[in-house]
């Protein structure tokens, strides 16, 4: 069963759809410090990929990872994964400020990358990041989940692309999760480790807005950061907000926080609201508040009338064997290097806006 009420263990299972045969694409997984390891390799291996080996220096979560995954080799030392010529791929959730540096060393050793969000917490590790692909031709891809992994996020996108509601001229995301505090490491709580709230979990927004409206590039206006209520972990952004627009005039507001109250039935009640030239999508991710305990629903609204659709198991993930093939094929369907790249900038852009402007707090008289 998908552990729902967590976010940092969410790992959806979909659709059994191999592009490839037994062996054909091999991978294998390291540094599991975030528990969206496991959505990675769930799509990997739902595509037809053969996951071979892990590493991590930490044997409990190499534990729970063979225990999910039987049959897998353990390596002693990241060199004998990165040294197998058999390995197409690694897939990683380190510690945000080590994605960058892991991915360069993962692709100057021959390998494609496949990198949790968020994959980098400065502009200096974007940048060797670009010059590293650049050199060796490897893909750094990025584990965007809220759309790649979620039903409702790629009907909306297929919705779009067959025109339902026109062009899409604006989007708002609402990303809330759950804090859960005691559960947490403690990089979580060091900014300098998870780099920021906007630059972290705002990831999953801006690269959605860019696909929705087709963009290539966007300036973000307006960003905030806020420590509501969490003094006793000062780094901690529990808030975050900002605003962009696109290069072709669509504009973005989304708001990211750590208030997800204990009485909801899973992480966080997150959705997107879209609205185009000829109608308007409204996606309920993770359930229907009160209601549907199930996600993905879906909510169309355009020239033919009003539509309701739950499209939890009917449509899969096609991002993982599109991303697999692309690795065999040197094809850019699953995503374009520009685009897991620009999303990324953006985040850094909206990250220091917000930390320029200095953090919020509650002050109240009584």
């Amino acid at each position: 069963m998908v552990q729902k009420a967590d976010g940092m263990n969410y790992a959806p299972k979909g659709k059994v759809e191999a592009v490839v045969g037994p062996g054909e694409f091999r991978f294998a997984a390291m540094a599991l410090d975030h528990g969206h390891i496991y959505g990675q390799c769930n799509g990997l291996v739902e595509a037809g990929a053969e996951l071979v080996k892990v590493y991590d220096p930490d044997p409990e979560k190499v534990a729970r990872f063979v225990d999910t995954y039987p049959g897998t080799a353990v390596a002693k030392q990241a060199d004998e994964i990165l040294s197998d010529p058999s390995i197409h791929l690694v897939a990683a959730a380190a510690i945000p400020n080590q994605r960058g540096p892991l991915g360069c060393r993962v692709m100057q050793a021959g390998k494609d990358y496949l990198t949790d969000k968020t994959p980098f917490t400065t502009t200096a590790q974007l940048e060797s990041a670009r010059q590293v692909v650049r050199e060796t031709g490897r893909r750094y891809a990025v584990y965007y989940s809220e759309r790649l992994h979620v039903e409702s996020a790629v009907y909306a996108g297929n919705l779009i692309e067959q025109g339902a509601i026109g062009e899409v001229v604006h989007v708002m995301g609402l990303g809330p999760h759950r804090l859960s505090a005691a559960s947490r490491p403690d990089w979580f709580f060091d900014k300098e480790q998870y780099g920021g709230i906007l630059c972290d979990i705002g990831s999953h927004q801006i690269e959605q807005f860019l696909y929705y409206v087709g963009a290539k590039d966007a300036t973000v206006t307006q960003a905030r950061v806020a420590n509501y209520a969490n003094p006793g972990t000062p780094e901690l952004e529990d808030w975050g907000d900002a605003t962009l627009v696109a290069d072709n005039g669509a504009t973005f507001y989304f708001r990211v926080d750590w208030f997800t109250p204990d009485g909801l039935r899973t992480w966080g009640d997150g959705r997107t609201m879209i609205v185009g030239t000829e109608g308007t999508i409204e996606l309920r991710k993770y359930l229907d508040v009160a209601q549907d305990e199930r996600g993905d629903h879906v909510y169309l609204v355009n020239r033919e009338g009003e539509q309701h659709l739950c499209v939890n198991g009917e449509v899969g993930f096609p991002f993982f064997g599109d991303l697999i093939l692309d690795c065999l094929n040197g094809t850019e369907n699953a995503m374009t290097q520009s685009h897991t790249f620009k999303a990324a900038e953006l985040c850094l852009v909206a990250q220091e806006m917000a930390d320029r402007a200095g953090l919020l707090t509650l002050n109240r008289t009584i």
